[in-house]
């Protein structure tokens, strides 16, 4: 029997590359967050109400919006999807994650941290994808109408929206998890959503909370949800939005890397 080729067996210890082990991670994190049906609940049931609702509530007022209501919610709450998935459910996933000692078996293995945090954008971008798609759907059965007057322009700042927005509340949502109590982050995780979904221009526009709209305009939901509302029913890029999202992102992202524990 002849002897096996020279190096045909040799072994070639290391860790993954990271992009690799990034794919790896977004992987785990999607099929997690589809599987816990809390976060489901978060992501796609309370927006879909929100948009049912309040075009059932805008059609009794015939001047509630500068247009069609089911025109001017629909982004807004596809912009509510984008922060309750990348906000509040990173936040708290990630807050338990480190309870249990899941984020402490993460940190010693080769992945880094900025290593986490892009896994866990890149499966939030898979999540979201699948949120738009469902909420699309039903804003379409209620004669929603995009703008479609440039569909290049219209694709791209939904797409620059989307990428920037989830990584701003995502940098977010891991600064709290990596900082507080699994309780703590739980409690501040929902108490900021409820707030930024009432008075944070997220789902309405900032012009209709009169004088304090120009502040709004700042907070990262405001950004977000204005951003998304210019390409949706103007066709047109916000890219003042979405320089405060970028701006939110790379604080967010430097603060994480900064303060996250493990454990």
């Amino acid at each position: 029997m002849s002897a096996p080729a020279t190096g045909t067996f040799t072994p070639a210890p290391g860790g993954a590359g990271l992009g690799r082990m990034v794919r790896a991670q977004a992987r785990m994190e999607a099929r997690l967050m589809l599987r816990n049906g809390e976060q489901l609940l978060l992501a796609i049931v309370i927006p879909v109400i929100v948009l049912v609702g309040g075009v059932v509530a805008a059609g009794r007022f015939s001047d509630a919006f500068d247009g069609r209501a089911v025109d001017v919610l629909t982004p807004g709450v596809l912009a509510l999807a984008v922060m309750s998935t990348a906000f509040t459910s990173v936040a708290i996933a990630t807050g338990f994650e480190r309870r249990y000692g899941v984020i402490k078996l993460l940190g010693s293995s080769p992945l880094p941290r900025h290593g986490l945090l892009l896994g866990k954008v890149l499966a939030l971008l898979n999540v979201v994808a699948l949120q738009l798609v469902v909420l699309g759907g039903v804003a379409l059965a209620l004669g929603w109408e995009p703008s479609l007057a440039d569909p290049s322009s219209t694709v791209l700042g939904l797409v620059l929206t989307i990428g920037l927005g989830t990584a701003a509340f995502a940098s977010l949502g891991l600064l709290v998890a990596g900082a507080l109590r699994a309780e703590a982050t739980l409690a501040l995780a929902n108490l900021v959503y409820l707030l930024l979904m009432a008075g944070g221009g997220v789902v309405l526009p900032t012009s209709t909370y009169g004088a304090a709209g120009g502040l709004i305009e700042w907070l990262p939901s405001g950004a977000l949800g204005e951003a998304m509302r210019s390409t949706l029913v103007h066709g047109d890029i916000d890219g003042r939005s979405l320089l405060v999202l970028a701006a939110w992102a790379l604080l967010g992202a430097v603060l994480t890397a900064r303060t996250f524990r493990w454990e």
